[in-house]
C-alpha cells in the first residue's frame, strides 16, 4: 500500500495549526505540525517530508527567508505560502525564493488540499520504465522528463524546482508554440489564473535564469500580449 504523502504545517497560531493539521488528516495525509522556523528545522532532520505549508510570519524569523533556505538546501522538497491576502509582494518575492504555490489567508481548507494535491502531482517522479520519447534536446541542454533531470551543455545536472521543471516540459512538449499565461497555469497546475497572478511570469523569469537566458531571451521568448514561446529547436532523443 503507497504511504500517504507527509506534509509538514508551519504556522505560529496554535488554533490554526490545530484546526488545519486535523483536515488534512481527515483528508488522508499524514500530518507534523511545527509552530516555528526552529521547530520546523527540527522536525525536517526528524522526518522525510514530501511537503512544507509555510505561514510568512513566524515568531523566530520570516518565512520568506526560510523559504529561500530550503530551496537551496532541498531543491526538490516543495513549498506551499500561506500569505496575507493583501501581501501581494510577500507572494511574487515567496515565489521568485523558490517556492511552488501559493495561498491568502483566510482561505478554503478544500483549496489548500487541492493545491497540495496538484503540486504533489507535479513533483512525483513516474515509477515506470523511462521511455525514449521522455528525453530532449533543445540548444545544448539534455532533460529527461520520467527522470526529472536537466543537464547543461556542459554535461553537469541544473537543479530545477518542481514547478520550474513542470513549465519546462510544457514547452518541450509544444517547441514553437506560443502559449498564454492561462495556457501555462491550466497545463503545469491546473488552475486558473487569480486576479493580477504572477506566478507564471516568475517561474519563467527563474527557468531563464537557469537557461543562462536571463537576459537574451534566445530561448523563451516574450510575444507582446499574447504568452511565452520555446523558441529553439527540440530533438526528441531515443
Amino acid at each position: 500500500m503507497e504511504t500517504a504523502p507527509h506534509i509538514l504545517v508551519v504556522d505560529d497560531d496554535p488554533e490554526i495549526l490545530r484546526l488545519l493539521s486535523r483536515y488534512l488528516d481527515s483528508q488522508g495525509f499524514r500530518v507534523t505540525p511545527a509552530e516555528s522556523r526552529a521547530a520546523c528545522e527540527t522536525r525536517l532532520e526528524e522526518k522525510s517530508v514530501d511537503l512544507v505549508v509555510l505561514d510568512v510570519m513566524l515568531p523566530d524569523g520570516s518565512g520568506l527567508d526560510l523559504c529561500r533556505t530550503l530551496h537551496t538546501r532541498r531543491p526538490h522538497l516543495p513549498v506551499i505560502l500561506l500569505t496575507a491576502l493583501k501581501e501581494d509582494i510577500d507572494r511574487i518575492i515567496g515565489l521568485e525564493f523558490g517556492a511552488d504555490d501559493y495561498l491568502g489567508k483566510p482561505f478554503n481548507p478544500r483549496e489548500l488540499v487541492a493545491r497540495i494535491r496538484a503540486v504533489l502531482r507535479r513533483g512525483r517522479v513516474s515509477a515506470q520504465p523511462v521511455a525514449s520519447e521522455s528525453r530532449y534536446h533543445f540548444a545544448g541542454y539534455v532533460a529527461d522528463i520520467e527522470q526529472r533531470c536537466l543537464l547543461g551543455p556542459d554535461g553537469c545536472a541544473i537543479e530545477l524546482t518542481g514547478g520550474e521543471f513542470e513549465l519546462l516540459a510544457v514547452f518541450l512538449q509544444r517547441p514553437g508554440r506560443v502559449l498564454s499565461r492561462e495556457n501555462l497555469l491550466e497545463l503545469t497546475q491546473g488552475r486558473a489564473p487569480e486576479p493580477f497572478d504572477r506566478s507564471i511570469d516568475i517561474l519563467v523569469s527563474r527557468l531563464r535564469r537557469k537557461l543562462g537566458d536571463a537576459s537574451v531571451f534566445n530561448l523563451l521568448k516574450t510575444v507582446r500580449n499574447r504568452g511565452y514561446q520555446l523558441a529553439t529547436a527540440v530533438e526528441r532523443i531515443s
